[in-house]
């Protein structure tokens, strides 16, 4: 890339051409977003002072997805990842995803930035119900959670988010059929669930160890629900007549069947096929970094590096989904 050279072309009618460097800085937020995370990161910042100011500010991070990526690194590197780009966020960031976290201490770092934040996505991460019952009350902000596959997570740290998170329209909290195998039951989540998040649209409980009591508990309590999914809930058995209450309703399961009739909420899903970064990321002295000394291939290792994909929405309504989860033992 280069900034020299590169205008934008004006009008026929002989506008004034304005470089690429001169664009205000989250213009060009906006347009390093379609970048990889290696590009901006790497790349970016040593084309031009204004760009590289650019990625050192807020403009980039207002969303952060690096799911994919943190599935295939170091614990210790996601934690230096998360604490260098949601500092960068300056507390404007409105959406995070991040894969297995492995500490309390990394979600309370979220929680102590998170006051414009709209929309987490925490997937197998081992974060614990005691520090979600400390820190909930600063995630008031949320629309959309996702706590799938987080086995240290129970139904404590549902209900204190619930009773904190009032704008709360969409959960999302699949389980592996081999994580739940030595659980009795998790009817106490469901039954969280419908006692604090009566506003709920969206809905996604697979595999979850719940009975028809508490589903038609929450389907009771939640009026506003739109989409139930309990595909892998073999113990619920909801009558034909009795959801048919529920015209806005579109419910999934429990049997486990593919997801070929697409509807309204796949248009919002951020959940995609995407690649991943394979190197180990270094983050420990980013911002100090000189790019210009930064040989070449210092960020590849052996294998091969694939791009992540950085997926952003500006309707807050927009509610994440995605079916990702595995067929039934």
């Amino acid at each position: 890339m280069s900034s020299g050279g590169l205008t934008v072309k004006g009008m026929e009618e002989g506008c004034d051409f304005r470089p690429w460097d001169e664009l205000i800085p989250d213009t060009l937020g906006l347009i390093f977003r379609n970048l990889s995370l290696h590009e901006i990161l790497t790349v970016v910042p040593r084309v031009c002072k204004s760009w590289r100011r650019a990625i050192m500010g807020p403009y980039c991070w207002q969303e952060i997805d690096i799911e994919e990526w943190s599935r295939h690194c170091r614990p210790e590197n996601i934690d230096q990842m998360l604490q260098m780009l949601i500092t960068r966020s300056c507390g404007s960031l409105r959406k995070l995803c991040v894969s297995g976290i492995t500490n309390d201490l990394s979600l309370a770092f979220i929680a102590n930035h998170a006051k414009s934040l709209q929309s987490l996505r925490l997937p197998r991460s081992e974060i614990s119900n005691s520090i979600v019952e400390q820190v909930a009350g600063k995630l008031s902000t949320l629309t959309f959670l996702d706590l799938s596959y987080c086995i240290k997570v129970g139904a404590q740290a549902l209900e204190t988010l619930g009773k904190h998170c009032k704008f709360l329209a969409g959960l999302r909290r699949i389980m592996h059929p081999l994580e739940v195998i030595d659980k009795l039951s998790q009817d106490d989540e469901a039954l969280a669930i419908a006692s604090t998040m009566a506003k709920l649209k969206h809905l996604e409980i697979a595999y979850l160890l719940v009975n028809t009591t508490s589903v038609i508990e929450i389907l009771t309590k939640c009026r506003d629900l739109e989409l139930l999914d309990v595909r892998g809930c073999w113990n619920v058995n909801l009558d034909e007549n009795f959801v048919k209450k529920f015209p806005k309703l579109k419910l999934v399961g429990p049997q486990v069947m593919d997801y070929d009739d697409q509807n309204g909420w796949d248009s919002c899903s951020d959940y995609g096929s995407s690649g991943y970064l394979a190197w180990d990321f270094v983050t420990s002295d980013m911002d100090f970094y000189d790019y210009d000394e930064i040989p070449d291939g210092y960020w590849a290792d052996e294998q091969q590096i694939e791009d992540v994909e950085m997926w952003f929405y500006d309707d807050v309504e927009a509610l994440d989904a995605g079916y990702d989860w595995p067929q039934s033992p």
